[in-house]
């Protein structure tokens, strides 16, 4: 029998590591707070006092810096000594000979030191799995499994960031540019927060863990930098610098004012696709079908048709059946679209978990991880069972992923939100434990979310919000949801718990039934409150559990906040949909 404490034990990371990354975080948290007054005052001295009477071809302003440009620029991010000696040691090896350069220059440099110190991780996990040192430990298949995935989810950081690179054009910052950026970047950490994780959860040695988040320290500051410099100098400058007329709106007020504007929306979606999620047969290029009346009899098999990389939509029709086979639509597959009969027709099964050894991360049975994914009419499931823990029945990593009237059912961990920017209409949701969980930037809205009733002495929580990194665009909004029991559910149940120390989380206009504990929201850690840096919130939700008097009274908990605060989590502000939702035709209420 499981009671609550042992539930504790096989959760997501080690609770000694949890409060030690706490107490580090609380005193950045002072560092950030000295560092947005310094970037204040050095940016209206620079920008107001240094710009020069020059436009450039575009008759636009270009401000020059002094000598201590570097410095400057690096004062906006957690980790400022790593940032300046590092970008100031590959600019004295490089080509660049402009002794000020300008802070898109030095942008550019950070990233580079981001890709050339996530590279020098490539080869760590195997020389970790052959080194005599740790044989005791990586002789187990578990870690072993988690340590190819830290593999897998470093190259992904390299690819992100280089992605950052190709796409940054000196001179020619975008609102578009910026929110890629920003995104791709959120991903490069979260990939890195997600290898430490797995090999927490793989082993209960901390030897281990603590080589790997040493050895990974300077990657994780270079990436950490150059997303802080994306953030809170590149935005200023985009909005601020580059027109003449913009001029007069350099003051303090107008740069705190523009920190918490969105008012520049990306295509996720290119035009000519408006049709996908609202025909009723879109033109397929490939048919699934497991009586035999299609191009192939499972999923695995037409996906090998997917050409790589392709900018033309691909589009998989698979007709009603359960097709009990692990699918895994991977990077470098772009652009596909996979629809079926019903979310209770057409269902992908499968059973990989934790117990029988595959690590969270790759135990979906249904993963999407090409950028541009789409889903409509499915149903992807994890019969694996409360007893096996972990168990995901669909994650995506699909930057600008769409799922229309989909269902995902599982236990623990059910839908893995796992990074970049998503959009749920109209879908259902059943679990137990972090049945909602991840660091993506994501809106649900209009899902059915149906807690079930987990193992004796389990509470529930619906989300585990994973957001490590003040800069990162992530979290959970989750809009005109309705929250009601799949079973007869009698466990406590909360609306989630703080994975990690920026967890980001909010309930708006859903209807949330009288089950859900007064408190709403319960501690990671047993006796242990989560840090002022969490943002709990909730908007103008009904029904019996949405009465906030009861709640916990923790800082970063926002039981009732304004309608401005909530806009921001709205479609278009918070995930950029405002332009690529209506090209791929799914149904959304951008606003509140």
């Amino acid at each position: 029998m499981e009671t609550t404490n042992s539930f504790k034990s096989y959760s997501k990371v080690d609770e000694l590591q949890e409060q030690e990354y706490r107490r580090r975080t609380r005193k950045r948290l002072i560092i950030i707070t000295v560092s947005t007054i310094i970037l204040i005052i050095i940016i209206v001295g620079a920008l107001v006092g240094t710009l020069t009477g020059k436009a450039t071809s575009k008759n636009t302003l270009r401000p020059t810096y002094s000598s201590e440009s570097i410095t400057a620029i690096c004062n906006v991010t957690q980790y400022p000594a790593s940032c300046d000696s590092s970008i100031a040691s590959l600019k004295s090896s490089s080509n660049i000979t402009d002794a000020n350069p300008n802070p898109e220059t030095l942008f550019q440099l950070s990233m580079q030191v981001a890709v050339n110190e996530l590279t020098k991780l490539l080869s760590w996990p195997d020389e970790l799995i052959s080194s005599e040192t740790y044989s005791n430990i990586t002789n187990d298949p578990a870690v072993q499994a988690a340590l190819d995935d830290c593999k897998f989810l470093f190259q992904d950081a390299v690819d992100h960031i280089n992605d950052s690179i190709t796409s940054f054009q000196v001179g020619q910052m975008s609102g578009k540019q910026i929110n890629d950026i920003r995104t791709w970047l959120s991903t490069a950490i979260t990939n890195q927060d997600t290898c430490l994780d797995g090999i927490y959860e793989a082993t209960n040695h901390t030897i281990l863990p603590q080589y790997m988040k040493h050895a990974m320290r300077n990657a994780t500051e270079a990436t950490s930098n150059c997303l802080a410099i994306a953030s809170n100098i590149l935005t200023i400058l985009l909005h601020y610098v580059q027109t003449p007329n913009n001029r007069k709106l350099l003051t303090v007020e107008r740069i705190y004012q523009y920190r918490t504007l969105n008012d520049n929306f990306p295509e996720w979606i290119r035009n000519g696709y408006r049709k996908l999620l609202q025909e009723e047969n879109p033109i397929v290029d490939v048919i699934v079908a497991k009586d035999g009346s299609g191009d192939f009899e499972t999923i695995n098999e037409a996906i090998k048709l997917i050409p790589e990389k392709s900018t033309s939509r691909f589009v998989v029709y698979v007709k009603e059946g359960v097709y009990e086979e692990n699918v895994n639509i991977t990077k470098d597959y772009w652009n596909v679209m996979i629809y079926g009969d019903g979310m209770n027709k057409t269902i992908v099964s499968g059973s990989l978990n934790k117990i029988d050894g595959t690590p969270t991360f790759f135990s979906g049975t249904f993963i999407a991880a090409g950028r541009g994914f789409i889903a409509r009419d499915m149903g992807f499931r994890n019969t694996a069972g409360p007893e096996k823990h972990q168990a995901v029945a669909l994650r995506s990593s699909s930057d600008k992923s769409v799922f229309y009237r989909c269902s995902f059912e599982a236990y623990q961990d059910t839908l893995y939100t796992h990074s970049n920017r998503q959009f749920y209409r109209d879908c259902q949701i059943i679990g137990t434990i972090d049945f909602i969980f991840g660091n993506a930037a994501v809106v649900l809205q209009n899902c059915s979310i149906q807690p079930r009733q987990p193992m004796p002495n389990q509470f529930i929580t619906i989300t585990a919000q994973s957001k490590t990194d003040p800069n990162q665009n992530t979290g959970m909004s989750i809009q005109r949801a309705e929250i009601t029991p799949f079973d007869n559910l009698t466990a406590t149940t909360y609306l989630g718990r703080p994975w990690k120390d920026y967890a980001t989380t909010v309930f708006m206009q859903s209807d949330i039934g009288g089950f859900l504990d007064p408190e709403g929201w319960a501690q990671w850690v047993d006796g242990v409150d989560p840090p002022s840096t969490i943002l709990y919130a909730e908007y103008q939700n009904t029904g019996p559990g949405s009465v906030t008097d009861g709640r916990v009274r923790w800082d970063g908990v926002r039981p009732n906040i304004t309608e401005a605060e909530a806009l921001k989590f709205s479609v278009e502000s918070f995930i950029q949909g405002s332009q690529w939702l209506p090209d791929a035709s799914v149904m959304f209420d951008g606003s509140l």
